[in-house]
């Protein structure tokens, strides 16, 4: 699902010497990594092609993108060897508002094989999202209204669009793209599209007979819930016979010979390799294929999702690109190579050095911020990763003299963390209403030489009603309560 052309990469000397300024990486270095590498022999040509021949699936396992592949695996390297397109695609029920962290691994692979020149398929479950996966669940989910169901199937229709288009976006910037960029073509469905005209009867004569009750149960999704004394509903029985079927749809109508999903996917996606093979003739169209992603987990063990309760959402409207900044800023130092692998398109090559230059000072967090740039720039926009570290070294008193008041009120805009106050208001007052304290607690703050004003930290021990000299440009007030509380407030 990529179609893909070569072009060249050239790194001018404007994009070295950002990219040095940024990571503090040799130019040489930059010069010398190349995405989706290989070693190259003594008599083969050292050209930074963009080839759908590179073998993608070595780099994906690599990365720790790809956990299992269904057989025969050797027949998938040789047709992505052979420079064949393939197309994939990934499915999502709209069981929330918004795609999380976790969600974004599956679609990691498909947008890797997007930016090599392969066509990719995103499917939202408006049909399966009814009935509801069991797969990695120990209970059975909530029903959802019919009204809500919708609107998330909107919402992630929205971010999926995005997450792709920024992401190409990325890469292209990253390796300097501009018109001989060629990427494939990128295909939006819902599930419930084909599955509304589809009648239960006509189905179970079509395609009952092919269906085997012996391998529905012995799935994981199954048979685990069989197991404990959690009761398992008709509808999440027969969940992985809709999503099956979605394989097989894809595959017979639109030529998608491979899906990506979760390792707890695995019984679901091999179910509609199985229907495939005995509805459809695969010599036209070839075998069909199935990849598997890891878990994404923390070197602690602790797993990303709403179930866990530490989902990071990607829709704007719940999380911002500065909440996603700072999820990263503060990742675990054992888990910055990981998410560099995982969630960026930097080389092999440069997240080597940037993990070593981390490791010699850690305290200085150098790949965590590495980290945070990357990632927030591919989700969110070139751009908005250096806005919001930005942003980021004003609240954490890192303040560049050269920003001006209008920036920092758009930045904190966008963060959604702009406070306003009078002119008129005492800073008593404006304690009272930012640190939701009584007036007492604001005087003793104010006493206690809590309280600092401007960038510079200016420590206030009473009262202020004249801002004027803690302005910057005459329109906006740095308050912090503490070591943790940073207000950045626009006067009126």
């Amino acid at each position: 699902m990529l179609e893909i052309r070569t072009f060249s990469h050239v790194l001018n000397s404007t994009k070295i010497k950002r990219l040095v300024t940024d990571y503090g990486l040799s130019a040489a270095l930059w010069r010398k990594a190349r995405f989706y590498s290989h070693t190259v022999g003594p008599s083969e040509p050292q050209d930074t092609s963009n080839s759908r021949s590179d073998n993608i699936i070595d780099e994906l396992k690599q990365r720790g993108l790809v956990c299992h592949v269904s057989q025969p695996e050797n027949v998938l390297w040789t047709r992505l060897k052979g420079d064949e397109k393939i197309k994939l695609y990934c499915g999502v029920d709209p069981t929330a508002q918004s795609l999380h962290l976790g969600n974004l691994v599956p679609l990691m692979v498909l947008l890797h094989f997007y930016v090599k020149g392969h066509d990719i398929v995103t499917v939202i479950g408006g049909a399966t999202g009814k009935v509801g996966d069991p797969s990695g669940r120990k209970s059975e989910r909530d029903l959802m209204k019919n009204d809500v169901r919708q609107s998330n199937v909107k919402s992630i229709s929205q971010q999926l669009r995005r997450f792709f288009q920024h992401g190409l976006e990325y890469y292209n910037n990253r390796h300097n793209v501009t018109e001989f960029s060629s990427p494939g073509k990128y295909t939006p469905r819902n599930n419930f599209d084909w599955w509304k005209d589809i009648k239960m009867l006509d189905f179970l004569a079509d395609f009952g007979r092919h269906i085997r009750v012996q391998s529905m149960l012995a799935r994981d999704s199954v048979s685990s819930r069989l197991q404990t004394q959690n009761s398992l509903g008709f509808n999440e029985f027969t969940y992985q016979i809709l999503q099956a079927y979605d394989f097989y749809y894809l595959y017979k109508e639109e030529n998608v010979r491979v899906q990506v999903g979760g390792n707890d996917q695995w019984g679901n996606i091999t179910a509609g390799i199985d229907l495939i093979n005995r509805l459809q003739p695969t010599q036209k169209n070839g075998l069909p294929f199935g990849v598997t992603v890891p878990l994404l987990t923390t070197a602690t063990g602790e797993k990303f999702g709403k179930s866990a309760g530490n989902a990071v959402f990607i829709d704007p409207s719940v999380n911002t690109a500065y909440d996603v900044y700072q999820f990263f800023f503060n990742t675990l130092d054992a888990d910055v190579l990981k998410f560099l692998n995982i969630f960026t398109f930097l080389d092999p090559n440069v997240i080597t050095s940037v993990v070593e230059s981390h490791n010699k000072s850690p305290n200085l967090r150098y790949g965590q911020t590495v980290l945070a740039k990357e990632v927030t720039d591919m989700l969110y926009g070139v751009g908005s990763g250096s806005d919001s570290e930005t942003l980021s070294n004003v609240i954490f008193g890192r303040y560049d003299v050269t920003l001006s008041a209008t920036k920092l009120i758009e930045l904190c805009k966008k963060a959604k963390i702009l406070q306003s106050a009078d002119r008129k208001d005492s800073l008593v007052k404006l304690i009272c209403k930012l640190a939701d304290c009584s007036v007492s607690e604001a005087r003793r703050k104010l006493s206690q030489g809590s309280v600092y004003l401007h960038s510079s930290r200016i420590r206030i021990k009473e009262d202020v009603s004249n801002w004027a000299p803690y302005l910057i440009d005459d329109q906006v007030l740095i308050l912090r309560i503490g070591k943790q509380k940073c207000f950045i407030i626009k006067m009126r």
